[in-house]
């Protein structure tokens, strides 16, 4: 439980540093007014992609799973909240077209990441990422 909190702590920061660092960007970049509403439901879409993001990484502390179903669950749980948030906050519209599109990146972008995690954990020594 300490774990998941600390976790929920570290995703909920990050994801609000990431909105600052977006919402800086555009100022920087000349956009001379920001909606209110669209700045708060963004940045709490943020910290809440940060939250699951990095809480959803425990499923790779249950041992007695094997990484095949650890990464299942955890691609399908970020997967499923990510969705349903990006679609609830209006990131994206729902369309045929648009979701195929988005779940393209996003299943090439994790499985880069994974490969990524994989090979910095075997450099480690870790056993875990070398079965």
């Amino acid at each position: 439980m300490k774990s998941f909190v600390i976790r929920s702590i570290i995703g909920i920061f990050f994801g609000a540093f990431l909105s600052v660092i977006i919402t800086s960007t555009m100022v920087l970049s000349g956009q001379e007014t920001l909606d209110g509403r669209q700045f708060v439901r963004n940045s709490i879409g943020n910290m809440l992609c940060g939250w699951f993001f990095t809480a959803s990484t425990l499923y790779f502390e249950i041992h007695k799973w094997s990484l095949l179903k650890q990464t299942a669950a955890h691609f399908v749980t970020i997967m499923v909240l990510y969705f349903v948030l990006a679609y609830g906050i209006g990131w994206f519209s729902f369309t045929i077209p648009s979701f195929l599109l988005i779940l393209a990146v996003f299943a090439i972008l994790y499985a880069l990441l994974w490969k990524a995690f994989s090979y910095y954990f075997k450099k480690q020594g870790g056993k875990r990422m070398s079965n």
